[in-house]
């Protein structure tokens, strides 16, 4: 990728930046339902299609049921990768409200924000996916809590599915729903990945952002496969429901 061709798709990114952000700071202003949830959709895909990333999805995605999406982390691009798939939000580290740019781009999605320095912050923001899940929503939590190194699956984390046995609380709430996801980058540049690979997708620990940043910006072509695995009616375990679809995930990774 030629020096031009980097600010040619930066330059389209700024563009369709400069269209959709204003867009959707309206529709979370006048609360127009129907475009808050579809923007960042179309802004995704842009972003995907501008640098290269082909995303191959297999299974079938939330439907209008009050759903907790329970999803493997491998790097920032599973956001829009996540994204461009179904109308969600996300659930992130209090962190990343404050990042710049980024923390912009994740309000707008309507990221819930959690502060794992607060002991109540659990119990909050249970009860903030709660008032979502109400609505019908779907929410994706990366359920290992962190990022890996996209060679190993982490335990998934019970602790905020109990948003689900507090959204069933709620009278017009019949039956909540936790759905694994799996996201998988098997090829880069039409190889299939390989250890080697792995630090230019991956990002966990204290990886530096550049080397991802670069390689995404230079467009080299990537390959996702994304796995909705058949959505687990919550049965009031939270701890068992998120074991159950920790090992679905697991089985869809190796498949993929």
């Amino acid at each position: 990728m030629t020096r031009i061709g980097v600010v040619f798709r930066l330059l389209l990114l700024g563009l369709c930046s400069l269209v959709l952000v204003p867009l959707q700071m309206l529709a979370l202003r006048l609360n127009w339902s129907s475009m808050l949830h579809v923007v960042p959709m179309w802004f995704h895909k842009a972003l995907l299609a501008i640098f290269n990333v082909r995303v191959i999805e297999q299974g079938t995605p939330p439907t209008d049921a009050p759903t907790i999406v329970l999803s493997n982390h491998v790097s920032w691009l599973d956001i829009p990768v996540i994204g461009s798939l179904h109308p969600l939000s996300f659930i992130a580290k209090s962190e990343v409200e404050g990042w710049p740019v980024v923390g912009l781009f994740a309000k707008l999605q309507r990221t819930v924000f959690i502060d794992r320095q607060r002991r109540k912050a659990t119990a909050e923001v249970n009860d903030a996916l709660a008032h979502r899940l109400v609505k019908g929503e779907a929410i994706v939590l990366f359920a290992e809590g962190t990022t890996s190194d996209g060679n190993r699956l982490l335990p998934f984390r019970s602790s905020l599915v109990g948003a689900a046995q507090t959204a069933l609380m709620h009278d017009s709430v019949e039956r909540v729903y936790l759905q694994p996801l799996a996201v998988s980058y098997i090829r880069r540049n039409g190889l299939p990945v390989t250890r080697r690979d792995r630090p230019f997708i991956a990002w966990y620990g204290d990886m530096d952002l550049g080397p991802h940043l670069k390689m995404f910006i230079r467009g080299v072509p990537l390959d996702v496969v994304v796995t909705w695995g058949e959505p687990i009616p919550f049965n009031g375990n939270r701890k068992q429901a998120t074991a159950s679809a920790e090992a679905e995930v697991r089985r869809a990774l190796k498949a993929a």
